[in-house]
């Protein structure tokens, strides 16, 4: 619709929301008419109309069975659009169209803004199935009318009230029809059913909804004069009430054709089983945070302990063994407090790689720098428990044994998602400017067990390739190539 109204109309941005604003509220329109709306507007040189939007009923069967956007029509070729747009007034064909062999009612809706008309709605009914209507269907028209004239006259859409048609309740969930003074005219079944939901054991008609509300939700004190004054539909406004185990979202909608409050329009629909799925997640959520902070504090412990246990071992083999242990328990605790923070087993995993490089660096022998280049991104928490593992060692081996006490150096890990999809594959690259690989070196049968954890993890567990080469210059370069989806 932007391209249309900015490459044909001279049409002010301002003029493009208010379009804008009344398209996110026309199925409402549709849907009670039982009507294809089709949205011209005049172009620049008033010459012609162009089509901008469209849409079909969700209550009835179309009367376009193509699309009409974009569309030009001369000025002159559909007299309606013509007597609307100059006279700002609704008008009414009196015989059908015949469009196919099905009968069309063709009328046309000024849009009117600040005073003046920026285009025109076409209402199409299609008459093939035309029959007695039923009380539903008389009040879904009758609302339908006042919508228009509302429309018309500059009052619909609500400035400043836009609504999410995805989770608005619509016309067929429920509705019912007030009077000026909030009493219930008229109650489809839908409607009425979700107020016995919240526990109503009698018919709404003639009954005044705010209070019959009030008095159904829940309260410790006297009845909400708030919600009575909502639920009354005095003002556009869109809440939820529970009570009795069930939860009924509503949508209130003043109706306004003459400029004048005659009633409202109250959409409702019974969201009970929605609320109780959400409120089953946040709870499953809160208990897998739980679980995961609980899991982080006992690896803590567990590495509190090899630490003490470290500190009384007379062997200098025994306590380095130990320590290199609590630096393995520490990169999986970092993943478990990571994933204790969040909504989802998903973690951003540049955090915990720079924690994690940052505990290997106080192993340090010389004044070697550790830094990192690229991105991890997000990761499944099936991929990012052992990548942390397989960082460590690959960090630890190259602090111990590519520099000697005292040297300086840098340690440089860089991470590339894969192409054409950065949710395919990881590339890592771990390079330093040590002393290098000794001659003869083998990564794939090494027994240091360092290796061989960082072995069985990528390989294993990860489903990913492990590599050590020489460095371009001087040093040793670890590759890494691992799927970013966890294995099934």
């Amino acid at each position: 619709m932007n391209d249309l109204v900015r490459q044909h109309t001279a049409l002010s941005d301002s003029d493009l929301e208010w379009l804008h604003l009344l398209v996110s509220e026309w199925q409402l329109l549709s849907d009670l008419s039982f009507a294809d709306l089709v949205l011209w507007v005049p172009t620049l040189d008033g010459t012609r109309y162009v089509s901008v939007a469209q849409m079909r009923p969700n209550t009835g069967p179309t009367s376009y069975q193509d699309d009409m956007v974009g569309h030009l029509v001369p000025r002159g070729r559909r007299p309606l659009l013509d007597a609307a747009l100059d006279e700002g007034r609704i008008v009414r064909e009196g015989d059908p169209e015949w469009r196919e062999e099905v009968p069309v009612r063709v009328e046309s809706i000024p849009v009117r803004r600040e005073g003046r008309v920026l285009g025109v709605i076409a209402r199409n009914t299609n008459l093939l199935t035309v029959r007695t209507p039923s009380r539903l269907e008389l009040t879904y028209l009758q609302s339908a009318s006042d919508l228009a004239q509302m429309i018309a006259a500059g009052t619909f859409p609500f400035p400043g009230e836009q609504v999410d048609m995805d989770s608005s309740p619509r016309a067929g969930d429920g509705l019912v029809r007030l009077d000026a003074e909030g009493i219930v005219q008229y109650a489809s079944p839908n409607a009425l059913s979700a107020y016995h939901r919240l526990g109503l054991a009698a018919d709404l008609v003639g009954q005044h909804l705010g209070q019959i509300t009030a008095e159904l939700a829940p309260s410790r004190g006297p009845v909400d004069e708030a919600l009575v004054t909502l639920a009354s539909g005095y003002a556009p406004r869109e809440f939820e009430v529970e009570g009795n185990g069930g939860v009924i979202q509503l949508r209130a909608i003043p109706l306004k054709p003459k400029g004048t409050r005659i009633g409202s329009l109250v959409l409702l629909r019974d969201v009970t089983e929605l609320r109780r799925r959400e409120r089953e997640l946040i709870t499953k959520d809160a208990t897998i945070r739980e679980i995961h902070h609980r899991v982080k504090n006992n690896l803590q412990t567990v590495a509190a302990l090899l630490r003490l246990q470290a500190r009384r071992m007379d062997s200098e083999g025994g306590r380095e063994a130990l320590n290199e242990a609590v630096r393995r328990v520490g990169s999986i605790a970092i993943v478990h407090e990571t994933l204790s923070q969040n909504l989802d087993e998903r973690v951003e995993f540049d955090e915990i790689a720079d924690r994690v490089i940052a505990m290997v660096a106080e192993i340090s022998p010389g004044r070697v720098t550790c830094r990192r280049n690229g991105r991890f991104g997000i990761l499944d928490a099936e991929v990012a428990t052992p990548l942390s593992m397989v960082l460590t060692e690959i960090l630890q081996n190259a602090l111990e044994h590519a520099f000697a006490p005292g040297d300086e150096g840098a340690v440089e890990v860089t991470a590339v998602r894969g192409e054409p999809r950065p949710d395919a594959r990881l590339l890592i690259t771990i390079q330093d400017d040590g002393r290098g690989l000794p001659e003869g070196f083998d990564p794939q049968r090494a027994g240091n067990l360092g290796l061989q954890i960082v072995r069985t993890l990528v390989e294993g567990e990860l489903g990913g390739s492990f590599d050590m080469l020489p460095g371009a210059g001087r040093g040793t370069k670890v590759v890494l190539d691992i799927p970013v989806q966890p294995q099934k």
